[in-house]
């Protein structure tokens, strides 16, 4: 009778190990899996951030090379690799506003166009205001006291804005305001209708954003009508003028073509095994310059 208690004892303690065991097992596997799915996303990342930034230096040199290349005009440039595909925005810098040179006003209908209600769209106003406002020595404005308030604290500079990202520290401007949509474009931000280096010869027709139009003044059924337009094909030079005359004063905000500057945005995606693009986007950016000899980056952005 004992040797069969003994046996019986055994057989649990090696039956609760087993168990214990496989339990032991299936979590190591279960981490295992979990840190190879992780480290797979890590290098499709990596090789999504290196084809998105060799997608900006050969639109680059599309730009470059001329009409055989590339159309000017045209909005956006599609360029396949052997393992990736990758879609480049070209947005010249008169697509956008000055950020130092828009009125109060053109502010306030921008940043309602953009979503926002009219009472925080006021504060904003005046906190951009603020801030590219000179204030001597010794001075502070209201909004001072909340920049200080801060962890850290900081100050405004109170002169004109040298990044559009410096906006991103006014009082009342969050990272979804600024930045919008940035995979597919769907919903502008500020980044994408106001720049320090925009001139004032005129907002560019074919990649202007209908927020910034209804900015300057267009109706925002015309600025809709025109998105449809370039939806199909790039407005030319003799449609724009019928387009320019039927929108009033505010028509004369709008041009063709940019200036010596362009915003460059790519988004990769890399292809998988069974030939179809992963869903993993991975975007960057650069703001290029017009030179004698060809283009200079001014700057990139590593997330665009």
């Amino acid at each position: 009778m004992r040797s069969a208690n003994r046996r019986g004892s055994a057989l649990l303690t090696v039956l609760w190990l087993t168990a214990a065991l496989a339990a032991i097992g299936l979590a190591v596997a279960n981490n295992v899996r979990g840190e190879t799915d992780r480290a797979s996303t890590n290098v499709e990342d990596a090789k999504a951030y290196f084809v998105a930034r060799g997608a900006i230096e050969r639109a680059e040199l599309h730009m470059q090379w001329g009409p055989d290349y590339y159309q000017p005009g045209n909005p956006v440039m599609d360029i396949s690799f052997p393992n990736a595909e990758a879609r480049v925005e070209i947005v010249p810098e008169t697509s956008k506003l000055g950020l130092n040179s828009i009125t109060p006003e053109q502010l306030m209908r921008l940043i309602m166009a953009l979503g926002v209600p009219e009472d925080r769209a006021g504060e904003i106003v005046a906190a951009i205001v603020d801030w590219r406002t000179y204030v001597p020595p010794g001075q502070q404005t209201p909004f001072d006291g909340f920049y200080l308030t801060q962890s850290p604290s900081f100050l405004p500079r109170h002169t004109s804005f040298l990044q559009s990202e410096e906006l991103l520290l006014v009082k009342g401007i969050t990272p979804d305001l600024y930045y919008g949509t940035s995979l597919d474009g769907s919903r502008a931000g500020l980044r994408d209708c106001l720049s320090p280096f925009a001139d004032a010869g005129g907002l560019d027709i074919n990649t202007v954003r209908a927020e910034t139009m209804i900015a300057v003044g267009i109706a925002p059924e015309d600025a809709a009508a025109i998105v449809r337009i370039r939806a199909t094909h790039a407005i030319t030079d003799k449609e724009i003028g019928p387009i320019v005359s039927s929108l009033g004063p505010a028509g004369g905000s709008l041009r063709i073509g940019g200036n010596s500057m362009f915003t460059l945005r790519s988004t990769a995606r890399m292809r998988r095994t069974d030939g179809k693009l992963s869903d993993m986007r991975r975007t960057a950016a650069a703001l290029i310059k017009r030179t004698k000899t060809g283009f200079e980056v001014v700057r990139w952005y590593d997330r665009g």
